[in-house]
């Protein structure tokens, strides 16, 4: 592994490979096929760009990214690499030079979409190919039972069948173990050795809170913790992401809406600005994000509940890729989670993925209610072990719960007696109008004041109503009709009957939360070994965002912040000690190293 280590030191300017990425670089470079779960920024692209420079051939990397292979290509381009990309965006002159230089081995990697490598003139391009090998990233995406699911995908293993000989490796971030099953089965890769790194993104706090006002909540937390960070906002329908991004720069926040829905030049040019500027935040559907390698993203925001864990985590993920402190905050209601549960009721799919997406709006749902550590939650959830990590709501300020068990046996059974005794059912504003005995039109109308339990619960707030069917419905322990209405299961009958507790969080003050903490782009300073000069820093960054808009390029594939702020740390004052920076290679120093140092000079005077 000398050689792996060589290059890693020479090309990518790092000093030792992390966690497994030595065993899995020798392994992929003796010719073996391999599984890899790694988290966003636990550096996968290191594990097969260096078993594509040291076995001979073209790399062949599978991405479902069409509109970020650029910026791909021009990453491994700054390193000194031979890349380029075959996707439909390119004009055929294009197209054809790559294709030419594909057949006299003249690049290190080649990046394609799924579709187009199944394409009948690609597969007839690379068996006249010598291929090092195949890489497949985001391999979750040929999980049906998945967050993200391309059909594409599924066609990929025609790559065993077709190139028996060349090894092959599956990259993700989010996998439980029944999508790590389906990769292996999808892709052929039952002989492959599964590399499987911690899920735990240490750097992120995770924070979930109840919905009350959304946009003032999200408006709050922006200005109070990240005012000029870059951020992403998610939220679950187009007309929103318009209507928050206007409200984000009302109030003197840089926000710009993505969906789907969009012009697509519209939509190319947000992505754009969001890689290649400071301090903007998009607001977005799940459309936007997957593969953004935009490491300084400092926060992303949930204003409506994800579908699933792996999709929350998927998205989550994409904040802090540089190791820096990060926020992951999320506000959740109870119309979320009705809204999610019909639209699975009327999805037009089969009883058993129904149930699945059911099963996994569930566990999301326990996410957001659960006393206990969030990031203990998640890890679980994908098999992993955790114990407390100090560093999500919960664990910082542990809440207060109380023993609910009394209460929602009488909400239960007034939902028991709606069904048997008046052959109806209702939805919890009116089960909270009877339990707290509330005569309301509606329950006068409908003479919901006779029933036994009609006031049975003065003592509970209608708020407390809210949270407790929210928690049931988490569980599993009712139904929702398709209208909204509460119904019993079998679940129900275990708390009616005293076989299970009920214990609930207490819920929080609505009243804007204060600020405790300082903000990331704080924290991050502190974290760094040794004080950076502010001055130099940004002197840096004034440098570095000049040189990027020169060459038509995001700014942090010339260099991440973390690698600006040990130059300013250390205060280079030749080439030899520059080079031993983490971060700066051989290609980028003798590219920008002079710049560099003029740039140092110049700040020290």
């Amino acid at each position: 592994m000398s050689t792996a280590l060589e290059l890693l030191r020479q090309v990518f300017g790092y000093q030792e490979f992390r966690g497994q990425q030595a065993q899995i670089i020798e392994h992929a470079t003796a010719g073996g096929d391999a599984l890899v779960l790694m988290p966003t920024g636990g550096g996968k692209s290191l594990c097969y760009q260096i078993p594509a420079l040291l076995r001979s051939g073209v790399a062949v990397v599978v991405s479902p990214l069409i509109a970020l292979m650029q910026d791909q290509v021009n990453a491994v381009q700054q390193l000194g690499l031979r890349g380029a990309f075959l996707n439909s965006t390119q004009a055929w002159s294009e197209q054809r030079n790559t294709i030419q230089a594909v057949l006299e081995d003249e690049l290190d990697l080649l990046y394609v979409a799924p579709e187009r490598l199944l394409s009948a003139d690609t597969l007839e391009l690379l068996h006249d190919t010598n291929i090092a090998l195949f890489a497949v990233d985001e391999a979750h995406c040929v999980s049906q039972w998945g967050h993200d699911f391309r059909p594409d995908y599924l066609g990929l293993s025609v790559l065993c069948e077709e190139w028996p000989d060349v090894p092959r490796m599956a990259l993700t971030a989010t996998a439980t173990t029944r999508t790590r099953e389906e990769i292996i089965t999808q892709l052929r890769l039952q002989n492959a050795r599964v590399f499987v790194s911690s899920f735990d993104r240490l750097n992120i706090k995770y924070q979930i809170k109840p919905k009350i006002q959304a946009r003032k909540q999200l408006l709050h937390f922006i200005n109070s913790e990240h005012s000029d960070d870059s951020g992403i906002v998610y939220t679950q329908s187009r007309a929103s992401t318009e209507q928050l991004a206007k409200f984000l720069t009302d109030n003197a926040i840089k926000a710009l809406p993505y969906h789907a829905g969009m012009d697509p030049v519209a939509r190319a040019e947000t992505q754009a600005t969001f890689l290649r500027e400071d301090n903007i935040v998009v607001v977005a559907t799940v459309a936007f994000g997957m593969g953004i390698d935009k490491p300084d993203v400092r926060f992303v925001a949930h204003v409506d509940i994800p579908k699933s864990v792996e999709g929350y985590y998927q998205e989550t993920g994409r904040a802090g890729r540089d190791g820096e402190p990060a926020d992951a905050w999320m506000v959740y209601g109870l119309q979320d989670v009705i809204r999610q549960r019909q639209f699975i009721a009327a999805a037009n799919s089969d009883t058993a993925y129904k149930a699945h997406a059911t099963e996994q709006l569930n566990a999301m749902l326990a996410l957001c209610e659960t006393p206990q550590c969030r990031r203990a939650r998640i890890l679980n959830y994908f098999g992993e072990q955790a114990v407390r990590c100090n560093n999500c709501d919960n664990c910082l300020t542990p809440p207060t719960t109380w023993d609910a068990t009394t209460a929602a046996q009488k909400l239960l059974s007034t939902i028991w007696r709606l069904h048997h005794e008046y052959k109806q059912h209702f939805g919890t504003g009116q089960l909270s109008d009877i339990l707290t005995g509330i005569r309301s039109d509606k329950v006068l109308q409908w003479h919901h004041d006779k029933l036994t339990t009609f006031g049975c619960a003065a003592d509970v707030s209608p708020a407390t109503w809210f949270i407790l069917v929210r928690h049931l419905l988490a569980n599993g322990d009712l139904n929702v009709g398709s209208h909204s209405e509460l119904l019993f299961n079998s679940r129900s009958h275990e708390i009616l009957y005293g076989e299970r507790p009920v214990i609930l969080r207490v819920s929080e003050s609505p009243k804007p939360i204060k600020k405790t903490r300082q903000p990331a782009n704080m924290l991050a300073k502190q974290r760094t070994p040794t004080d950076v000069p502010t001055e130099v820093f940004e002197a840096l960054r004034t440098w570095r965002s000049g040189t990027a808009k020169e060459q038509s390029l995001p700014a942090y594939i010339i260099f991440h912040d973390s690698t600006l702020r040990a130059i300013a740390a250390v205060h280079p004052s030749t080439l030899a000690e520059l080079a031993e920076v983490s971060g700066v290679g051989e290609t980028k120093l003798n590219r920008y190293g002079q710049a560099i140092l003029d740039v140092l000079k110049s700040a020290a005077t």
